[in-house]
């Protein structure tokens, strides 16, 4: 039988770029095309040979491919799609292609939640592959204990993100209502994708939704610690166990401690001694992600002392508290920011981490949620955490309607107020320039954008060196 064709259309998107591997892993031919792409979805692509065309245009459907998936950022007037709907050329939806080829003969273990669901999946699927269940699984970023966002494995288990945010153009409803989950994470559930949802009841109506197709013989593993998630499970039809910090919790996290290496604690199950653990990861939020993990890893079978080598031995994911440089004492981070609950908590996280350090938030309004004033002051709070900070304009400002747009300006002054260093800076160029000369030995540069942002994950540790006439490591 003649190889098929399939084109994605926007595959430098993670989860579009780890359907292309699971596709090509399958025996399809897999080309795709995207505006503009970057790492490290890009060089991903490359490594594993699936062609790239940039920017999009109808010469790249040709020759017709069998069929072509459509990028849930792509609308209509972009001129691949609009080639396809002129020519009825098949085309269907990321989650739709996944459930019907890979997840509809395995167990769907779905994450979901508005915080924490990469680095839980990544956790889940470490511990699963640690315990010789030879998981599949798709993370919404390159996991780096397997060096990849997507496995497709032998073992009966597809451990999977669960995305909250709309399927496709002809499709509004969230991707993990595609799944049909076997069972569920629930780490949070708050306001966030003000582009697509109208208000908090709207996003919980969704993650009810995805609750509701639980079955009865599945699992549901949910923090305690939010009102909106208790909301969210409260009619499911399977058995739900909470974790979290909460007393009377089936999973109840003790004895939290911060060192600067390693994170330690102790979990309790329906109060009793149960198991310790411990990881290089800082956060408190990391912690709650790997009590979500263990819950749902010893409810598929998996012992408790080998859920903790599995942690011990756990890597992080990319743009997650990522270290990119470290400059004569000067530590660069990276983290994918989209919210400022997100941006809090890594903050937090810093501060525990280097303790004494003087840290600095550069921040780009990028995510969906961020551009939009709706969580103006919750950002000024989130943003105030940090001793330096620095913002950039609102990221492609035409695309949000002007009374609904982030007044940067607004943030500066809230986070001066503070007592808190703020000023707003064009662009990554400008933030090198300004920026780089002030920065000293002991400080924590935390980078905090879900983009590319205009190259200073690599501009600044450049100029740093220059400034110090240093070696970077």
């Amino acid at each position: 039988m003649e190889q098929q064709h399939v084109h994605i259309i926007g595959i430098c998107g993670t989860a579009m770029a780890s359907l292309a591997g699971l596709l090509k892993q399958r025996g399809f031919k897999v080309t795709g095309s995207d505006a503009a792409a970057y790492p490290p979805m890009s060089d991903f692509l490359a490594s594993i040979s699936i062609p790239v065309a940039q920017p999009y245009s109808e010469a790249n459907l040709k020759p017709r491919p069998d069929m072509v998936v459509v990028g849930n950022a792509i609308s209509r007037g972009n001129p691949e799609l609009e080639y396809v709907l002129d020519e009825r050329i098949f085309f269907r939806s990321m989650p739709d292609i996944l459930f019907d080829l890979f997840l509809r003969t395995r167990q769907p273990l779905v994450v979901a939640g508005t915080h924490g669901k990469t680095t839980t999946t990544s956790m889940l699927a470490w511990i699963f592959q640690h315990a010789g269940k030879d998981p599949s699984f798709l993370v919404g970023g390159i996991a780096e204990n397997f060096g990849s966002s997507f496995a497709l494995r032998q073992g009966k288990h597809f451990i999977i993100e669960g995305d909250e945010y709309d399927t496709a153009f002809f499709d509004k409803g969230p991707k993990f209502l595609h799944y049909f989950p076997q069972a569920v994470i629930l780490t949070s559930v708050e306001f966030d994708h003000a582009d697509i949802y109208a208000d908090l009841a709207a996003v919980k109506t969704a993650f009810k939704r995805l609750v509701n197709l639980v079955p009865r013989k599945g699992k549901i593993i949910a923090y305690d610690g939010n009102e909106n998630v208790d909301e969210c499970v409260a009619k499911a039809f399977c058995p739900v166990e909470k974790y979290g910090l909460k007393e009377g919790s089936h999973w109840q996290i003790t004895n939290l401690q911060f060192q600067p290496e390693r994170t330690s604690w102790h979990l309790l199950k329906e109060g009793q001694p149960w198991a310790d653990f411990e990881f290089a990861m800082a956060g408190e939020y990391n912690v709650l992600n790997a009590a979500a993990a263990t819950a749902m890893a010893f409810n598929f079978g998996i012992e408790p002392q080998v859920i903790a080598e599995a942690l011990k031995s756990f890597k992080s994911v990319k743009r997650r508290l990522e270290i990119k440089a470290e400059i004569d004492g000067i530590t660069i981070i990276d983290d994918f920011a989209h919210h400022p609950t997100a941006i809090a908590a890594t903050l937090t996280a810093l501060r525990v981490r280097y303790p004494g350090a003087r840290l600095w938030a550069i921040f780009e309004p990028r995510s969906n949620t961020l551009r939009r004033k709706v969580l103006q002051k919750e950002l000024v709070k989130s943003l105030a955490l940090a001793d330096e900070v620095v913002i950039t304009p609102i990221f492609k400002p035409e695309a949000v309607p002007e009374n609904e747009r982030l007044t940067t300006n607004a943030v500066v002054d809230g986070v001066r107020k503070a007592g808190r260093r703020a000023r707003e800076l064009a662009d990554a160029d400008k933030i090198v320039e300004a920026a780089a000369p002030e920065m000293r030995h002991g400080d924590v540069v935390a980078i905090l954008s879900n983009g590319g942002f205009g190259g200073i994950y690599e501009k600044l540790p450049r100029k740093l060196e220059e400034l110090r006439g240093v070696q970077h490591s």
